[in-house]
């Protein structure tokens, strides 16, 4: 029994033993885990406030160091010690947008300086105003501050400071989802539609950011800033996929001064370089300026030799999304800036690339110079050059070149090209009221005119598209006229990110007859400089064809260059180089005044869309060639199987060019030539030249003829309105008809050049410039101007064109003695204009045998004649 009993008793002893021990181990094991979890909890009690803080976020490295949270990926920015206080460059630029809103793809905004200052427990992000400048050494540098306003863009609370670094970390999403550091919603224009596109309220919720690049010289914010507008009123173009949600995507940049031995240069009125304006203060000059000139940092490796490469040339990349077909052209056109650098004693300053497919960069990278390629829905004006600069000093950090591919196509910007304003050309081609105040218009001016030398050119069959075969497929001088016109446009907008400004007086080069002479054009340039507005320079019949655009850089291009960017240039050799700027071919007149628009700009010769030393010879020329186009043009558009809107969009080019030589034509009535040598300059003329009398009117008599004469119009065949039809798409005649309005696009042609003869600015400088040399009293001109619009048909029929004409001047006439125009024009345009009424109505009061419509007219235009004249 006893055995069977210790038998028993072994095992539960032993379960009991094992028992025992296994819930000593489960209160060891407890234990352990109570230790462990009160080691961690006294370790995060050790952790700083700024480990805390960024405990659940990517650390993104860089210039300033941003933390994104992995949860709901908010911001918070890191400032070492030694960021408080310094200065550093904004700049921002549009990613994607639509026009609508006043921005586009690539569209350069903000290029600031701003300085991260500390206040007790909040950090500041504050504008500093560079517009001035002080002498170091003079003691009123110390007043520097004295009324110059910052701007405090951002204030934001220290959320954590770091005890042994002394980093602050503060929250960024307001710093970035706000319009703190620029305004992307665009102010109301004062008394602007209630139709006009708006964007709504930003979206708080809606907007975010899209993403962080950090580098060590620059932190790059891309945000989507989202609004909303409920109940719109204008939907907006097709761009506008639903306006009640209308997104702009900007790219903020936030970059280190450089420090480097760049020297600045300073402005010269005789050479047009984009510049960062500043006063100097302390100056006692009647000119007090510090302008310095925008250009890139370039030095030789090899100092002591005439020609060397430099350390770090000027390096663009074609962006991926350019056709292939293209890119040799575009290629070759920036590598022609070289020969302009080898004048300043670089070669190979320039350098092109290809983006490659695999890149891991994209082109919104500031740290590559891009010449991008798009397809926009409402391309803004089809190509554009800028570049962003250190405002302190003038040096470009960085550029890019957009181009859409729309210029290569043959669609017309319809936009009032033949609605009832009948706006020509030269209007079609202004800058957009969202452009920027120096936007580049060029590729929309050169796309229409490469439009009308496709017209003009011999083959009739419909040209193939460079989607279909590129510009190298098509034959003999279509090929020419458009690589020339693309090689021009790449030219000319990376000149603007070598920080040149417009040349619109360059294309004075030549006289007529050596325009057309490529051997002579391709050794010299066939203007003076890419950065003009020039005339696609179509050979008139009977001509051998030249170069229809110029693809070197002009004798001025080279000429800037080597004053911009000769290195260590000292001030007497450098007054050397400008000393030549009263060569011609280095003339140099810039758009300042904005020509383009009627009664701005005094000098003729500095005017787009013209050519040659003789400017109204060309035109003439040009005027004479629209006549026999206009012929052909249906037997040129006979494509089988195709609509009328490619013919509709060379009537509308043709004429456009017939528009374009009449403003040229307009610009010498009343003009002035402008000569901006400085005092006792060799070669200098007088500043102000009035134009001689007998060239003013040879210009008013060319009016006549092509413009204002009852026949002038009638070179175009009656059967060609028969044919203007666009191609029918959907509803897109719902609320218009569409019948040409031939009318309205020949009075708007007149129109446009009634409005610079009858400019106030134009009559009184009429008046002004007989004290030194004008002999064209205003009131012949009146009587020459109203002779050409009334005298030929006086006493006979009118035909519908004039009667237009007619009405249109009479109303002006009347605007000019009248209440508005006693705010606006001097006493002796009034005189001359109510002088020029009464001699209407002698002319046609008495008119005998004409048909029923004349009769109607005629007492139509002394109905208001009597209305302007009559006294209370």
């Amino acid at each position: 029994m006893r055995s069977r009993t210790l038998l028993w008793i072994l095992p539960l002893t032993l379960l009991l033993i094992v028992g025992c021990s296994s819930s000593a181990q489960m209160t060891d094991s407890s234990a352990s885990a109570q230790t462990a979890k009160q080691q961690a909890e006294n370790a995060d009690e050790e952790k700083s406030d700024f480990e805390k803080a960024i405990a659940k976020s990517d650390s993104l490295g860089g210039l300033f160091t941003v933390y994104r949270d992995t949860t709901d990926g908010s911001l918070q920015m890191a400032l070492a010690p030694s960021q408080i206080g310094q200065e550093y460059i904004y700049f921002t630029h549009t990613v994607d947008g639509v026009l609508e809103a006043g921005t586009f793809r690539g569209a350069y905004r903000d290029n600031t300086v701003f300085k991260v200052r500390r206040h007790y427990d909040q950090i500041e992000f504050v504008e500093v105003n560079t517009n001035f400048h002080f002498n170091d050494e003079s003691t009123l540098s110390r007043a520097s501050d004295a009324n110059v306003s910052p701007s405090v863009l951002h204030v934001e609370k220290i959320v954590a400071e770091n005890d042994s670094t002394g980093r602050l970390l503060i929250s960024a999403d307001d710093l970035f989802l706000t319009e703190s550091l620029t305004q992307v919603k665009p102010s109301p224009t004062p008394g602007g539609s209630p139709t006009d596109f708006k964007l709504g309220r930003q979206s708080q919720k809606k907007s975010k950011v899209e993403g962080v690049h950090n580098y060590p010289k620059n932190t790059d914010v891309v945000v989507d800033y989202v609004f909303e507008n409920p109940r719109p009123v204008n939907p907006g173009s097709d761009a506008v996929t639903d306006a009640r949600n209308v997104t702009i995507t900007l790219r903020h940049s936030l970059i280190e001064v450089p420090e480097n031995d760049f020297e600045p240069r300073f402005a010269d009125p005789r050479v047009g370089y984009f510049t960062q304006q500043k006063d100097n203060l302390t100056s006692t000059s009647a000119t007090p300026y510090h302008d310095l000139i925008n250009r890139w940092h370039l030095k030789k490796k090899n100092p002591d030799a005439e020609l060397s490469e430099p350390v770090e040339p000027i390096t663009w990349w074609i962006e991926n999304t350019t056709p292939e077909r293209i890119r040799p052209i575009i290629r070759d056109a920036v590598l022609e800036w070289n020969t302009a650098f080898r004048e300043a004693g670089f070669k190979n300053a320039i350098e092109v690339k290809v983006q490659p497919d695999t890149a891991s960069w994209d082109a919104g990278d500031i740290r590559y110079n891009v010449l991008r390629w798009t397809s926009s829905p409402n391309p803004p004006f089809s190509g554009y050059g800028p570049s962003f600069v250190n405002p302190r000093t003038g040096q470009i950090m960085g550029a890019d070149v957009m181009l859409e591919y729309a210029f290569l196509t043959n669609q017309v910007n319809q936009n009032k090209l033949f609605e009832e304003t009948g706006l020509p050309l030269q209007a079609a081609s202004e800058r957009p009221k969202t452009l920027p105040k120096h936007a580049c218009t060029l590729p929309g001016f050169l796309h229409m005119n490469t439009l009308f030398g496709k017209a003009a050119l011999t083959p009739t069959a419909a040209d193939p598209s460079p989607e279909q075969s590129g510009p190298s497929d098509l034959n003999g001088e279509m090929t020419q006229l458009m690589e020339e016109a693309l090689h021009y446009l790449a030219l000319h907008e990376v000149g603007h990110t070598l920080g040149l400004q417009h040349n619109m007086k360059a294309s004075q080069l030549h006289p007529t007859d050596e325009v057309h002479d490529a051997s002579v054009t391709r050794e010299k340039g066939l203007v003076g400089s890419v950065m003009d507005y020039p005339a696609v320079n179509v050979a008139p019949p009977d001509t051998d064809q030249g170069q229809y655009y110029t693809t070197r850089p002009g004798p001025y291009d080279v000429w800037a260059v080597e004053y911009g960017y000769t290195p260590d240039a000292s001030e007497q050799e450098l007054d050397a180089i400008l000393s030549r700027s009263t060569e011609p071919a280095l003339a140099f007149g810039n758009d300042a005044d904005d020509m383009r628009a009627p009664g701005k700009g005094i000098d003729p010769d500095v005017m787009i869309g013209d050519m040659s030393k003789e400017a109204l010879d060309y035109a003439e020329g040009r005027m004479q060639l629209v006549e026999g186009l206009m012929d052909d043009l249906l037997t040129k558009y006979e494509d089988p199987g195709q609509s009328y809107q490619e013919l509709r969009n060379a009537f509308l080019s043709v004429t456009g060019q017939h528009a374009q030589m009449a403003a040229v034509a307009s610009r010498y009535v009343g003009g002035v030539h402008v000569d901006r040598a400085l005092i006792g300059q060799e070669g200098a003329t007088e500043p102000y030249r009035p134009v001689p009398l007998e060239k003013q009117q040879r210009a008013l008599d060319l009016l006549n003829e092509y413009l204002f004469a009852p026949d002038a119009f009638e070179i175009i065949p009656n059967e060609l309105y028969r044919h203007l039809q666009p191609q029918r798409r959907g509803f897109n005649f719902f609320g218009a008809s569409e019948d040409p309005k031939v009318h309205a696009r020949v009075l708007g042609i007149q129109e446009n050049v009634l409005a610079h003869l009858l400019h106030p600015n134009v009559l009184e400088r009429m008046t002004d410039t007989r004290l030194y040399g004008n002999e064209y009293t205003l009131a012949a001109y009146m009587r020459d101007l109203t002779d050409a619009v009334f005298a030929a048909d006086a006493q006979g029929n009118v035909n519908t064109f004039r009667q237009n004409l007619q009405v249109s001047y009479v109303e002006s006439l009347a605007t000019v003695v009248g209440e508005e125009g006693n705010t606006r024009y001097d006493n002796v345009a009034q005189s001359a204009a109510l002088q020029s009424l009464q001699e209407i109505e002698r002319m046609i009061d008495r008119k005998r045998g004409v048909n029923a419509e004349t009769r109607a007219h005629t007492d139509h235009v002394l109905h208001l004649i009597d209305e302007a004249t009559a006294t209370e």
